[in-house]
């Protein structure tokens, strides 16, 4: 409790009211209220300095508590860390005594170790020892021994000699006389037996060979029909009256002028009633040429001018022809993913030819057949097809570029990132390069069996007639042969050669140089059989 006292002063002008810790002055006959009010400022200023000295009383006695429990607390820290430091400082020393007594016994196994693998060292020295010294015992006497067989080799020889000296003049050979005719005899004798092994070998897998490709082609080939094909490198644009030729023509020719300029195609217009001839090496600008002569006869209006427009619409429409013809022959071979540019080149090829046949059509019979041959074999048939496909893209550009139309068709294939195998198939589909998948050897298949069938292609007269006389030629350089008939179309050629120089088993030599030469020199569909003939007649009369 905190006390307090007051004293009350009355004088003149003021009342006053000394409060232990301070003063208050009140003036001489306040009115009535404010005594009240004084003594309740007064008690309420003494309430809250009790309070004040109240709580200061109560906090230090909490503070000194506080002290004393924190005191308490670390006393009691210290002495739990001092017996925890004794008990670590316990463990400790028998971690110690534990690792010292481990490696005292591994030190002590270690030292047995050691004193086993001295006596094992020692125990081999010994008998290393022991072999060595036999070894050198063996040397000696291997040494004699050559010695002994060194002389006994002399003797052996000087007996051999002696012993040829007395065959030689027995039978009056000399040794190398008689090793010549030996070697002779066995040249002849192999040669005959390697004569007919080989005979018997080519044989017997010409049957085999044979009777598997024949079926596989025939299994692969018999659903294939193909037209005949037959262009030309003119068309004949037919006209409604022969009036319409002097339109065409134009005055002074500027119209027939400006359609040969603008497509560069020739018009040829001659007696030939209600018709006028196209002309051009290539097939897209003889058909641009065709498409624009009928539009423009369609017309009726031929100037130059409606010439020019009409030449742009055609090239448009061939164009767009060219890009449908490639998706089209996409489509039906189930050849899927190509590049749209490359759609286009293979488009291109509807307007090529070769020898008469439309390479668009050969290149998906090639696909259709590389393929079926594919499937037969049970190997991957979409990839022969699509290596099919394309393998004759190169010649869908023109004379322009130069380069054959398989290195052409390489680096388009390469260009647009096509299966290396299909790179390969094209590059070695006319044996430019070796064939080293089975893909390409399918796709060189398929190209000869549909540049060879019947129909598919024409062959110009004279080059087939020199064909024939350069095969007869070449069999005729062969030292031995009398004469040679190409028959069959070319593909077969029979020789007959002299029985006096040629026997038996020189026919088969013959026969497989001849063939060589054909392949080297030539370039032909399909194959060419060499079946060569030795006759040998006996005569004689009965008088």
């Amino acid at each position: 409790m905190v006390e307090f006292s007051y004293i009350f002063i009355k004088s003149k002008r003021f009342y006053l009211i000394m409060v232990k810790g301070g003063v208050i002055t009140l003036p001489i006959n306040p009115p009535d209220i404010v005594i009240p009010v004084i003594v309740g400022v007064v008690m309420l200023a003494l309430g809250v300095l009790i309070g004040y000295v109240a709580r200061k009383k109560s906090a230090e006695a909490t503070i000194s508590s506080a002290e004393e429990h924190a005191k308490k607390i670390m006393d009691e820290a210290v002495v739990s860390a001092e017996a925890k430091s004794k008990e670590m400082l316990v463990e400790a020393k028998e971690e110690i005594l534990k690792a010292k007594t481990e490696a005292e016994r591994e030190n002590k196994e270690r030292r047995q170790e050691v004193i086993r693998l001295e006596n094992r060292a020692i125990a081999k020295e010994e008998t290393l020892d022991r072999k060595l010294e036999n070894y050198e015992r063996r040397e000696e006497q291997l040494a004699q021994k050559i010695k002994d067989n060194d002389s006994l080799k002399e003797e052996l020889l000087q007996k051999k000699a002696d012993a040829q000296a007395r065959l030689e003049e027995i039978s009056g050979y000399t040794a190398e006389t008689a090793k010549a005719e030996l070697v002779t005899q066995i040249e002849d004798e192999a040669k005959h037996e390697a004569a007919a092994k080989l005979m018997q070998i080519e044989s017997d897998l010409h049957d085999a060979a044979e009777e598997k490709a024949r079926n596989i082609i025939s299994l692969a080939i018999q659903r294939l029909a193909s037209d005949q094909v037959s262009e030309t490198t003119v068309s004949v644009v037919p006209l409604p009256s022969d009036e319409m030729k002097g339109r065409i023509i134009g005055r002074e020719g500027r119209n027939i002028h400006k359609i040969e300029t603008l497509t560069g195609v020739d018009l040829i217009i001659d007696d030939t009633p209600e018709a006028i001839t196209l002309s051009c090496f290539d097939p897209i600008r003889r058909e641009i040429a065709r498409l624009t002569l009928e539009k423009l006869i369609s017309d009726g209006r031929i100037h130059p001018t409606r010439i020019e427009e009409t030449v742009e619409k055609a090239r448009k429409e061939v164009e767009l022809s060219i890009k449908r013809a490639g998706e089209e022959a996409a489509m039906e071979t189930g050849v899927n993913g190509l590049n749209p540019e490359l759609v286009k080149f293979l488009g291109r090829l509807k307007y090529r030819t070769s020898y008469g046949q439309n390479v668009l059509v050969h290149s998906m019979e090639v696909a259709y057949i590389a393929g079926m041959l594919a499937n037969e074999l049970g190997l991957d048939g979409t990839l022969a097809k699509r290596a099919g496909l394309l393998h004759d893209i190169g010649k869908s550009l023109t004379q322009e570029v130069e380069g054959s139309h398989v290195q052409l068709g390489v680096e388009i294939a390469r260009k647009f990132k096509e299966h290396k195998e299909v790179i390969h198939a094209i590059e070695a589909h006319h044996g430019d390069v070796e064939a080293r998948s089975v893909t390409a050897v399918l796709v060189a298949a398929a190209d000869a069996i549909s540049a060879a069938r019947p129909g598919a292609r024409r062959e110009d007269l004279d080059n087939y007639i020199k064909r024939l006389q350069k095969l007869e030629e070449i069999s005729n350089s062969f030292p031995g042969v009398d004469k040679s008939y190409a028959i069959q179309a070319g593909r077969e050629i029979r020789i007959m050669v002299k029985p006096e120089h040629v026997n038996d088993d020189q026919m088969i030599v013959v026969a497989r140089e001849i063939v060589k030469k054909i392949e080297a020199e030539l370039e032909y569909p399909g194959q060419i059989k060499v079946n060569v003939i030795r006759e040998s007649r006996a005569v004689d009369y009965a008088k």
